[in-house]
């Protein structure tokens, strides 16, 4: 488990919890950082259920570093996992089927486990590399009527220079 614990949201896990589950040997808790690429890394298969979230850049980071993602099928989650490609898509609030999902990625051959992680690379390069993005949002800008909003000039003027 990387991250911090105790953040100010109200839907995460209470650290009591966690430190039970560290006591017990269930998870290891890593911490905080501000690199996590290194944890990536070595990492087999990075694991986020949400019950709802933009489109998480834990996720796309893990992808990028060739990982299979195992993530809640929500808005913005499912975005970056073709489940049973890159990946496994869970249902929200399952803890069974999070746990068979997971189980899944265990008890693949570590060739398999590589190829969802090749495939969720080529994925990012071809979906969520940076100019791509740039121009879909140039693109849906464009789609704005004139003095539909006020910064559609500056943005345009700004992305084309």
């Amino acid at each position: 488990l990387l991250g911090e614990m105790g953040a100010d949201n109200p839907s995460s896990i209470p650290r009591k919890e966690i430190e039970a589950w560290v006591k017990e040997g269930v998870v290891n808790y890593l911490g905080k950082t501000n690199d996590v690429h290194q944890y990536l890394l070595k990492a087999d298969c990075i694991v986020l259920p949400s019950y709802r979230e933009g489109t998480p850049r834990s996720l796309l980071e893990a992808a990028a570093t060739a990982k299979p993602v195992i993530t809640t099928d929500t808005p913005g989650c499912r975005n970056v996992v073709d489940d049973r490609v890159t990946g496994y898509l869970c249902k929200a609030k399952d803890a069974t089927d999070l746990a068979e999902k997971m189980q899944s990625i265990i008890q693949m051959s570590e060739q398999e486990r590589l190829e969802f992680g090749r495939l969720a690379r080529q994925k990012m390069e071809i979906q969520f590399d940076e100019k791509t993005v740039i121009e879909k949002y140039f693109s849906a800008l464009q789609d704005v009527p004139p003095g539909g909003y006020k910064i559609r000039s500056k943005l345009i003027k700004y992305m084309t220079s």
